[in-house]
């Protein structure tokens, strides 16, 4: 019996140049990420080595865990950017939106056009890994209505939909965008979510790709994506990256 080794690719051959990480926490002491600036920092440079030079990275905004103000998140952007300057790094470039938990906050955030979006007008959201908020679909109306286009934080994540697939078909309707974890094609959150994610790809239902990097483990762990058959499910969604963020 034969057994045939994947053919792995270095991550710096698997990122397109241009590609852009549209989801991470690595801005300094905000979130449940970088702890630190030296901690920013050191993530930023590993990703640097995997030839990812461009972020926008999305501290998460939820309720009063992380109730992060826009100026917050900006002024945090800031110390990053003058951090990587100082040590010589000018070709990275870093921008700063949020990861937004659809509750009564953000619907609030949303009325006052408190809002950072990702670019333009696309807005990253999640919601809550145990259910689905009751008035969802009001919540992407109010989005849209508001002249943004919702694209939801790793979808193959969301347990309670696993045994109902209509549901994200119902979303996608909906007008929402979707966004694939990178490490959802390991079994690093679980068999079930890397097997729907494999799902979703195979039905074309994501269109943009990040990392949700947030410490480095999570880092270590991305180095088991790079393979060409991982490469051939995914290279469109990292050229859209490129061809919608930069």
């Amino acid at each position: 019996m034969f057994f045939f080794k994947k053919k792995e690719i270095p991550l710096i051959d698997f990122f397109p140049k241009d590609f852009v990480d549209i989801h991470s926490h690595l801005l300094p002491g905000i979130d449940d990420g970088a702890k630190n600036i030296a901690a920013s920092i050191e993530l930023i440079l590993k990703m640097y080595s995997y030839g990812i030079k461009n972020f926008i990275t999305t501290p998460h905004v939820l309720g009063d865990v992380y109730p992060n103000a826009s100026q917050t998140i900006q002024s945090k952007l800031t110390e990053v950017r003058d951090a990587l300057l100082a040590k010589g790094y000018p070709d990275i470039h870093i921008r700063a939106a949020a990861e937004y938990m659809m509750d009564e906050q953000f619907s609030e955030r949303l009325k006052n056009d408190d809002i950072l979006p990702l670019k333009d007008n696309y807005i990253l959201v999640e919601m809550s890994y145990f259910n689905a908020p009751m008035n969802l679909y009001d919540v992407l109306f109010e989005i849209q209505l508001k002249g943004y286009k919702p694209v939801l934080a790793h979808p193959e994540r969301y347990v309670f939909y696993h045994n109902a697939l209509e549901n994200y078909y119902k979303l996608k309707k909906a007008g929402c965008l979707f966004q694939l974890n990178l490490l959802s094609l390991t079994a690093h959150y679980g068999k079930h979510v890397q097997q729907v994610s494999h799902q979703l790809l195979k039905q074309n239902t994501y269109d943009f790709v990040g990392s949700d990097t947030h410490h480095h483990q999570h880092l270590q762990l991305l180095k088991q994506i790079g393979t060409e058959k991982n490469l051939k499910k995914i290279q469109h969604l990292l050229k859209n990256n490129c061809k919608v963020f930069n």
